[in-house]
């Protein structure tokens, strides 16, 4: 794993897999390597009245029925659609579902306004054509071709940055569970791709881009929707942050305290934004950022990695509050001046009545924004 940059999920967690593949005797659907009980505790972490030899590490924070209802689709013949805002986690549950299920989550397809119909079926090796003619070994399958020759799961990110005509390539592969090739001779055994036993689809969807590319009703229909909502808890919230966080000083072998109070400080500042968000009058009055968790990650990410590098090797408030305005003010000046007024309206009265580290939050988050003004 130190020779890769992000190993997948199944190579990650490869020794707990196989760890629980070798206790796990409940019933599995089609061909999964875990049972749908073992793909939830894989997911969720193990409790004490599960009873097992080791522990097992939540990896995904959210509602319980999200996962059970997402393993319960893909052990139906539906696709899965995870959908949500951005930074909500629906990737990274798409991986662990995928690698708990197949031991391969790898198999994506990554929807743009430049994905064609070829990055879901096939295309062709254009030298091999030239030279052998069309035949099986001159194709390129796709991702989802791959998965549905090997029962896997096939992953679709951000379905509705696809056109509609793209989109509509994964009706009949959804419902008919094969692929023709009309290239190939209608006598050729191999001219349809069926999908074996253990195939499915798990696609996600960025509710902020609704109305790009709106899904049709005969897509929307081959899908079971699970809906992904910001986590606004600030305990679960809490334990994201510091896991994400844990995960980032062990990848980079750095040694450096993350104190609890400028983690305090961190969920406190993205509650007090989404607050004010919600209340705006117009987009105008709002971040551009979503304030997921996702991005609060980002920016204690960075703030890390500045303390670590440039500065003393300890975090403090201030490289915090550079760290937020930085990460956040993305127009100007309208993003400055609704941080500009937080820090004023918010912080400022909050450091004078508790003191702690809101004094010096508030003296990097001016600083930052007066060099960026």
């Amino acid at each position: 794993m130190s020779d890769l940059l992000r190993a997948p999920a199944e190579i990650k967690y490869a020794e707990e897999l196989d760890w629980l593949e070798s206790i796990d005797d409940n019933p599995k659907p089609f061909s999964w390597r875990l049972s749908p009980k073992m793909v939830r505790l894989f997911i969720l972490g193990s409790e004490r009245a599960d009873g097992l030899e080791r522990e097992v590490a939540q990896k995904w924070f959210g509602d319980r029925s999200f996962v059970e209802r997402a393993i319960v689709t893909l052990a139906s013949d539906r696709g899965l659609l995870l959908i949500g805002d951005p930074g909500t986690g629906k990737s990274w549950l798409a991986e662990l579902l995928s690698a708990a299920i197949c031991r391969n989550s790898t198999l994506v397809v990554q929807g743009t306004a430049g994905t064609t119909e070829d990055h879901i079926k096939y295309s062709w090796n254009v030298s091999m054509v030239i030279a052998k003619g069309q035949s099986r070994e001159s194709m390129i399958p796709s991702p989802i071709m791959t998965a549905m020759e090997a029962g896997a799961i096939g992953r679709f990110e951000e379905l509705t940055r696809a056109t509609s005509d793209v989109q509509d390539a994964l009706i009949s592969i959804l419902s008919e569970k094969y692929i023709s090739v009309p290239e190939l001779d209608s006598d050729h055994s191999d001219n349809i791709v069926f999908a074996k036993p253990g195939f499915s689809v798990i696609a996600t969807a960025n509710s902020r881009d609704r109305g790009v590319n709106d899904l049709s009703s005969a897509l929307k229909r081959r899908f079971n929707f699970v809906r992904i909502p910001v986590v606004t808890n600030k305990k679960s919230e809490a334990e994201i942050v510091r896991f994400r966080t844990e995960e980032l000083l062990r990848r980079h072998q750095i040694e450096l305290d993350v104190p609890p109070t400028l983690l305090d400080v961190l969920l406190q500042s993205f509650a007090d934004l989404r607050a004010s968000s919600a209340a705006a009058g117009s987009d105008d009055e709002k971040l551009e950022s979503a304030l997921s968790t996702a991005e609060q990650i980002g920016v204690l990410e960075d703030a890390i990695l500045h303390s670590n590098f440039f500065g003393e090797r300890a975090l403090t408030a201030h490289t915090l509050a550079s760290s937020l305005v930085g990460s956040l003010a993305r127009r100007e000046p309208e993003d400055l001046a609704i941080l500009n007024k937080y820090l004023h309206g918010v912080v400022e009265p909050r450091s004078k009545e508790e003191g702690g580290s809101w004094p010096e939050f508030l003296a990097g988050g001016r600083e930052a924004i007066a060099t960026l003004s």
